[in-house]
């Protein structure tokens, strides 16, 4: 092995509970280890980036990575760390939740790439569309006791919970699912590892029990690992930003959002993100954790966490272009600094600014400085303000100064329909061309 896995894992405080043996088996051998991705949506949050990492990291030491679409168990939903039951998806909205999760999986793994512990992709419909409930019954859940299930936290926390109206047999037979796949991975890729959140060890548990019971008569071996469930410091909710799921899709986080999402975290969570989000080695993060300390202020944490976290998910020239949005608003930027930004970056940029719309009519004719600033738009109280602002030169049009005399055309247009006009350093306004 090039490198000690868990070793790597353990500085960066990416373990919370590992079977025994389970290093061991890591410096043994190439080792192939798993882990389940629940289709609930066509996109991954920045929540599924720590299994991720976890998965190339895995491959980085030399190990083998399989990445599960849980297109079967997607149909019934994991009631670990739920309150209730799940509602089920039809065949035709999750078809396209599991090949949404294929796509963005193959962002960050190169499946079948022709080495020796290239990483692989499954889905468990695959094994378990063709089994019928008696084979089930028979084969697998003779395998497994109620009473060991039912020890399970998350089965009993269910059942006891006042509030959840108790379990559903669908739910409780999930982890004897997700055993299953445990059981068939081991036969089929010699997977010999699980792995996942933390919330997910007693299902993980019963897989590694259920690839023992199976293989009657084989010295079957299987190991389990966890890491632990990202928190953050002020005990709200990690991968939520005002608008909801931090998503690694650039169609439903825009890259601008998903970079300032990184660059606002606190500095007690930058240090320990800093270890978990990116690939830096030990001595580069506590470098830079010293010299955050030296000089706060300057974010270098912050900074440098979301250069490497957006690299990671969407490349060097989308990161570019994210900190280039950045600084349009707080550095120097020209007007075509802001044409150069798609729209959805440029209203992200903008968000929350007042806005009003103008004629296309308007601006064909060619829109002047008093109707752009009082007369159509009321950003400024009266036709004398909008003078007076001119006068002391202290109106932009799109990040450039303008005198009365300025007009308003087409090829003043950002993204086809938008202007950005600003009075000062930090007034802005937004006129939309409709």
């Amino acid at each position: 092995m090039t490198k000690n896995l868990v070793e790597e894992l353990r500085w960066r405080g990416m373990i919370h509970d590992m079977m025994p043996g389970t290093e061991e088996q890591l410096q043994k051998e190439m080792t192939a280890a798993y882990i389940g991705f629940d289709p609930t949506s066509d996109s991954l949050h920045i929540g599924s980036l720590v299994p991720i990492i976890l998965l190339v990291h895995l491959e980085r030491a030399g190990h083998k990575p399989v990445a599960l679409v849980g297109g079967a168990t997607g149909m019934i939903g994991d009631p670990s760390g739920k309150s209730d039951e799940r509602n089920l998806l039809n065949e035709e909205a999750l078809a396209k939740n599991v090949d949404g999760i294929k796509r963005t999986l193959a962002r960050f793994l190169d499946f079948d790439n022709g080495t020796a512990n290239s990483p692989i992709l499954v889905n468990n419909y695959d094994w378990m569309k063709n089994f019928s409930f008696i084979e089930f019954a028979r084969d697998v859940g003779k395998r497994i006791t109620v009473n060991y299930m039912m020890a399970k936290d998350s089965v009993k926390k269910r059942i006891s919970g006042e509030e959840s109206g108790g379990m559903s047999f669908t739910e409780f037979t999930y982890q004897l699912i997700q055993g299953y796949d445990f059981y068939h991975l081991y036969k089929a890729h010699n997977c010999k590892i699980q792995m996942g959140g933390s919330d997910q060890w007693g299902n993980i548990t019963t897989g590694t029990e259920l690839v023992r019971r199976m293989n009657v008569g084989e010295e079957a071996k299987a190991y389990a690992m966890t890491c632990p469930l990202i928190t953050k410091a002020d005990g709200s909710k990690f991968g939520k930003s005002e608008g909801g799921n931090v998503w690694l899709d650039a169609s439903k986080t825009s890259v601008y959002k998903f970079y300032q999402f990184w660059l606002n975290t606190s500095d007690e969570d930058a240090e320990k993100y800093v270890k978990i989000f990116t690939f830096l080695d030990e001595k580069t993060v506590e470098a830079l954790i010293e010299e955050h300390k030296e000089a706060p202020h300057v974010r270098v944490l912050q900074k440098r966490l979301a250069e490497e976290v957006t690299t990671f998910v969407h490349s060097k020239e989308e990161l570019d272009k994210a900190i280039a949005a950045s600084n349009i608003l707080f550095g120097k930027s020209t007007s075509e600094d802001l044409k150069s930004l798609d729209e959805q970056t440029f209203l992200d940029v903008f968000a929350g600014v007042p806005q009003a719309e103008v004629s296309k009519d308007d601006i064909a004719e060619g829109l002047d400085m008093i109707g752009a600033l009082s007369a159509k738009t009321n950003f400024l109280k009266s036709n004398g303000d909008a003078r007076r602002a001119l006068k002391e030169n202290a109106v932009s049009v799109n990040k450039e100064k303008v005198k009365e005399d300025f007009v308003i055309t087409a090829k003043d247009l950002i993204a086809d329909k938008y202007v950005l006009l600003q009075r000062g350093k930090k007034t802005y306004f937004l006129l939309k061309i409709a």
